[in-house]
């Protein structure tokens, strides 16, 4: 069994009041489960407007399936308009 998490600082231009935040983080987060199959929480910085801290994790049998999901939780968030990515990090254990 394999067990992966990733941890994305994310900047949210748009955002002007925690409420924006809010919205754009759920939408976020909904995505994130539906398509990659993983757990998403709020994790950091959850009184900033315009910051965000997200964890994703992903339990799988083996590595290439965890590696490929979290691959894909990056990439969609990477592809959001909304949010910018600031930093990264990626564990598999």
């Amino acid at each position: 069994m394999f067990v992966g998490s990733l941890k994305v600082q994310l900047f949210l231009p748009g955002s002007r009041s925690l409420k924006d935040r809010r919205a754009v983080l759920n939408s976020l987060k909904e995505r994130v489960r539906a398509r990659c199959n993983a757990s998403v929480a709020e994790v950091d910085a959850e009184d900033l407007w315009q910051r965000a801290t997200l964890a994703v994790a992903v339990v799988a049998g083996d590595w290439d399936r965890v590696s490929g999901q979290l691959d894909a939780a990056a990439r969609l968030l990477e592809s959001d308009p909304r949010a910018e990515i600031l930093d990264v990090e990626r564990d598999i254990r």
